[in-house]
């Protein structure tokens, strides 16, 4: 009876591992056609996260220190930057920037909104375009520097939109 146990275990255990061994095979390949291949849905011109949210404050670094202090961000020159993964592309790290700006910054101009959102974009110079047939009001062109390219807009309300392509 023993020796049958033995054996039921061991072919238990041996399905498993070919199980896991597939499965991680599978997830392998998997990997390998996200890296060495481009999907078409990856060059569509659209938002794909937020990459920051900014508001006025009167006192931006006394609200940055109190955010520190009382929630625990960890805070620098800017604010507060949120790390995540994309779960498709595992090794993928996105940024979500949170700072406050001094109250009255021009940087928000010309809306008159006491905040501003920054949307993470792929395919920037084409959905810049998109946005130009569309009416949209695109107020600079796409400015690039060593962490992105951005470029602001308005939406139907005034308000001025970030966007931001990594």
């Amino acid at each position: 009876m023993k020796k049958r146990w033995t054996i039921i275990v061991l072919v238990a255990v041996l399905a498993s591992c070919n199980s896991t061994t597939q499965k991680g095979k599978n997830m392998e390949d998997k990997k390998n056609q996200t890296d060495s291949t481009s999907s078409p849905a990856d060059t569509i011109p659209k938002v794909v996260g937020i990459g920051g949210i900014f508001f006025f404050s009167d006192n931006p670094q006394e609200t940055k220190d109190w955010y520190g202090k009382n929630l625990g961000l960890k805070i620098d020159d800017y604010g507060s930057t949120f790390e995540s993964r994309d779960k498709n592309k595992p090794d993928k790290v996105d940024q979500l920037v949170w700072s406050p700006f001094k109250t009255g910054s021009d940087y928000f101009s010309p809306s008159k909104k006491d905040f501003m959102i920054n949307y993470r974009v792929q395919n920037i110079e084409a959905l810049v375009e998109k946005l130009k047939k569309d009416g949209v009001t695109v107020l600079d062109t796409i400015a690039t520097y060593d962490y992105g390219k951005f470029v602001h807009i308005l939406d139907p309300e005034g308000n001025k939109i970030e966007l931001w392509e990594p």
